[in-house]
């Protein structure tokens, strides 16, 4: 099977801060591959936005380099390299000041695609001094959209600033708060799993679902970022929208068609249904190791933030009354990994009484590092000898199934939907800050209670105390 490429229409594309971290790993290499595939046409543009005093060829240079470093697989000739290049465009300005926007203006009176994009790849504080001004300087159009990067937001209150920022200038169809753990194959492939296959979408309930997992475990820490990190933590870093938006695919309800609003209001239906949940049923730690503490890291002896955090969620609705969701996650665990459980009950009647009382059967959605599912069952073991049963797992690898030897980045993705206008894989107003409700209520349980994140080992699997938590349900974590 070989994936298929559907070209988008000629766009405009405007990257502020354009020279920034995120803009060359990610959005750069992202538009050149799809560059290369065919995907974006050659009479497309990408602006770059920065304050500092470029020439286009140094910004050339800068996007080559990019490309060299992050993209390093990517197999392409010196006439595509060129090609691309030829898209380019920069312009210096400030984005807290009206020096420069006029460059910006006339470069669109020149020569205007319809489709306008404004990628919004800045710090917070600059996000409302930009939109004021694209919308005083007449930039946006029925045909704009407008990127917006996390954080979204450290609350609910901060959540609630930004979407008002954004809503007074851009009507909710044209903003796309992205996250790239929606752009991702397997997160996608959820909902063809769920909804276009007979198999499964029968047991997906409380009738035979014994509990849910959602784990995202990285082996890097936090030293180098340590005082951005010190002011989010692993909760607002990661709960709050990678773990909370695949929750919401896993949980949601059937929509009644595969359209953005529609999908979008079963997820919020999903954060609506959470009930709060009780400060016994959730971990958090902070990492010790022979490479420095999380607080050495953070330069900050006395800090409380957390680097890992367990939560027990119930989603209190028809469907998954009763089955437990156990979020985790954490900087400088034992293996890189994000995946989705799915653990089923067990046989209410066995006849092969060695296939043991501990086996259950399992459905395991891989986000990374390899893509893919695996459906765990059992089966008889080959050869002579008896009825031994064995437990098999039935993988299904998206690389070799597409013969892709590289999968897609979800930027890559994502960026093409904007382009689009598909909003399906971007979190809306009011779901952003239905899932801030829900963690700001558990954050403000642990600032009351004063107890302090618990110590765990620098390359190991979190908290002894997270274990212990799926212990007393008689429970255990998939290993990562």
């Amino acid at each position: 099977m070989v994936s298929k490429t559907i070209p988008v229409k000629s766009f405009d594309l405007v990257i502020f801060g354009a020279t920034g971290d995120l803009s060359k790993r990610k959005i750069i290499p992202a538009l050149f591959r799809r560059f290369i595939a065919g995907q974006v046409p050659p009479t497309s543009r990408i602006i770059g936005v920065s304050r500092r005093d470029l020439s286009q060829s140094d910004f050339n240079i800068l996007v080559r380099n990019s490309i060299s470093e992050f993209a390093p697989n990517i197999i392409f000739t010196e006439n595509q390299i060129n090609g691309f290049c030829k898209m380019l465009n920069f312009i210096s300005m400030d984005l807290g000041s009206d020096k420069g926007w006029d460059g910006l203006t006339e470069f669109f009176i020149k020569n205007s695609q319809e489709i306008r994009t404004f990628y919004l790849s800045i710090s917070p504080a600059l996000i409302e001094s930009c939109t004021q001004r694209l919308n005083s300087f007449k930039l946006i159009t029925p045909q704009t959209r407008v990127v917006v990067e996390k954080p979204l937001g450290t609350d609910l209150a901060s959540a609630t600033m930004l979407n008002k920022i954004l809503c007074s200038v851009f009507k909710e169809k044209q903003i796309f708060r992205i996250d790239h753990y929606l752009g991702k194959e397997t997160v996608q492939n959820l909902m063809a799993l769920r909804f276009a296959n007979v198999l499964l979408e029968p047991l997906w309930n409380n009738n035979y679902v014994d509990h849910v997992q959602i784990t995202v475990a990285e082996t890097g820490d936090v030293n180098g970022r340590g005082e951005y990190y010190d002011e989010v933590g692993a909760m607002r870093d990661m709960v709050q929208n990678h773990l909370m938006q695949l929750l919401c695919l896993i949980a949601m309800e059937p929509p009644a068609h595969f359209d953005a609003d529609d999908i979008r209001n079963e997820k919020l239906k999903v954060i609506r249904s959470l009930l709060p949940v009780n400060i016994k049923d959730t971990v958090r730690g902070q990492y010790q190791g022979a490479n420095g503490s999380f607080r050495d890291h953070v330069n900050n002896p006395e800090s409380n933030t957390d680097s890992f955090v367990a939560i027990k969620a119930h989603v209190s609705n028809w469907r998954w009354a009763g089955v437990p969701f156990y979020l985790r996650t954490g900087k400088a665990l034992s293996r890189k990994v994000s995946e989705i459980v799915v653990e089923f009950k067990p046989l209410p009647h066995t006849i092969f009484p060695d296939l043991g009382k501990n086996y259950q059967n399992k459905l395991v959605i891989r986000l990374q590092p390899e893509e893919g599912m695996t459906l765990h069952i059992g089966v008889k073991e080959p050869g002579p000898g008896g009825m031994r049963l064995i437990n098999a797992p039935l993988d299904m690898t998206f690389a070799q199934l597409t013969g892709q030897i590289e999968s897609i980045d979800a930027y890559e993705r994502l960026i093409m939907d904007t382009c689009r206008g598909d909003q399906t894989l971007f979190m809306r107003g009011d779901e952003l800050e239905a899932a801030w409700a829900w963690v700001d209520d558990i954050i403000a349980d642990w600032d009351e209670s004063k107890e302090e994140p618990l110590e765990y080992t620098s390359g190991g699997p979190g908290p002894l105390e997270a274990t212990k938590m799926m212990s007393r349900d008689g429970r255990s974590w998939e290993k990562i």
